[in-house]
């Protein structure tokens, strides 16, 4: 294990993570301690217009995978149309690789709730949800606890700290289904409706939840929030880019001493974030890493400094995403990582549409027909050409996601590959994989 220079460990920004460490974190306590709820008191004597101007004054851009700036997301909420307006907190997070909002809402959840209260103030919401992943017990339970406690001090209910607004809020655990973490989905889903997909237009911004305005934001998204209104914009603009402002949280996991969640600011490189981790395991090299999620384009070793921002890592053939980073080393197989996760997405898959639900069922396949040692070079080609129908031609972004491992892998890796199929590479399955399979 590697001892992080101290320039390197200059590049922790914790923020979001500030309190993680603090005895009892999640209680009210500790967190009005440590500046919880004054950038609530702060905000109710603002403007709800001049909140939205400040969110979009810092660049903040959603943490949730897309990027999308914030506080324009916001100001796409039609005022003085008479519709209840509705917040909603994704909290479902089930990407392969992703652990960046459930220790946040186990560690933390007044944060996330503070951030709720001060959003739905600034687009004139009057009850908001967090929809939170079925699977996630412990994370919930210490949300609904916070809940309980923010009522009872009068941060949520009517006429919050007597300044005439009025907020419910309401946790939310959802049936543990990945196609949730798509916003319409998850609409569907809090609506009591199986959790598929909306065609869009109408965007939620018009026709949400319930038909009526809705903002959905990730929970890291809606936890910086606080910070921001305490900070203002151009101390949150001191961290990150120009164009990718603030800290992230990046979920290290994989080959590397010390997994677990690195709070930096946008712009860190992977061969930074390795050395924060305590470099790679003993006998392991760097082979290929996802920068934001299995749904994510793989990149290389030879990918070492490129900065983590939304913009940098797009100019390098891949998407920032959840910042879920999954360190694979000479020892992992490109080809084996990319099957396991197209049996999830097969899995996840709900079926909606044509490409996704049939394009991953026979990707699998032919993923199993190589890795079996019965493959052949057609079938590489299968792939590809599988990729292409999938890709901008599904429901949703769930189906465009799973072609992302498989058309990179090929792209770095085709080797690993031919491997199998000329039989230097001994097969990981057993033919018993491929029963039913053709």
């Amino acid at each position: 294990m590697t001892t992080p220079r101290p320039e390197t460990l200059a590049k922790l920004t914790p923020v979001l993570t500030k309190r993680w460490l603090s005895a009892d974190a999640w209680r009210i306590g500790t967190y009005e301690k440590l500046d919880g709820y004054a950038a609530l008191r702060k905000a109710l004597k603002a403007h709800p217009d001049d909140l939205i101007q400040l969110v979009k004054d810092s660049g903040l851009r959603g943490r949730g995978g897309a990027g999308f700036p914030t506080g324009l997301k916001w100001g796409f909420i039609p005022q003085g149309d008479g519709k209840p307006h509705y917040l909603v907190v994704n909290a479902d997070e089930g990407e392969p690789g992703t652990c960046k909002d459930l220790p946040l809402m186990t560690h933390d959840p007044h944060s996330l709730v503070e951030g709720v209260i001060i959003a739905s103030y600034a687009i004139r919401a009057n009850r908001a949800y967090i929809y939170i992943r079925g699977e996630a017990v412990h994370a919930a339970r210490r949300l609904r606890n916070a809940v309980q406690e923010a009522y009872a001090k009068g941060y949520l209910g009517r006429n919050i700290l007597g300044s005439g607004f009025d907020l419910d809020l309401v946790v939310h655990s959802g049936a543990g289904a990945y196609i949730c973490g798509e916003e319409t989905a998850l609409l569907d889903s809090l609506e009591g409706f199986r959790g598929q997909p909306r065609l869009r237009p109408p965007f939620p911004a018009t026709h949400g939840l319930y038909a009526s305005p809705t903002v959905v934001n990730n929970v890291g998204t809606i936890a910086s929030v606080p910070y921001i209104v305490l900070g203002g914009a151009a101390w949150w603009k001191t961290m990150g880019t120009e164009k990718s402002s603030g800290p992230m949280i990046y979920s290290l996991s994989g080959r590397i001493a010390n997994p677990g969640q690195y709070e930096c600011s946008l712009g860190i490189t992977l061969r930074e974030l390795i050395e924060l981790a305590g470099g790679m395991q003993p006998g392991h090299n760097l082979k290929f890493w996802t920068p934001g999620g299995s749904s994510t384009p793989l990149l290389t070793a030879e990918h070492l400094d490129v900065p983590l921002d939304f913009e940098s890592v797009a100019a390098a053939g891949s998407i920032l995403g959840t910042t879920a980073t999954q360190i694979f080393s000479d020892q992992d197989c490109p080809v084996y990582a990319t099957y396991r996760w197209l049996e999830f997405y097969h899995h996840e898959s709900c079926g909606k549409c044509t490409p996704c639900r049939e394009g991953n069922y026979w990707m699998v396949r032919v993923y199993r027909r190589i890795l079996s040692g019965q493959g052949t070079y057609e079938d590489l080609d299968t792939l590809l050409d599988t990729c292409d129908n999938v890709l901008g031609r599904s429901f949703c972004g769930l189906g465009d996601g799973a072609t992302s491992p498989v058309t990179s892998s090929l792209q770095y890796f085709k080797q690993d590959y031919l491997d199998y199929i000329e039989g230097r590479t001994a097969p990981k399955l057993s033919e018993k994989t491929l029963v039913g399979a053709h």
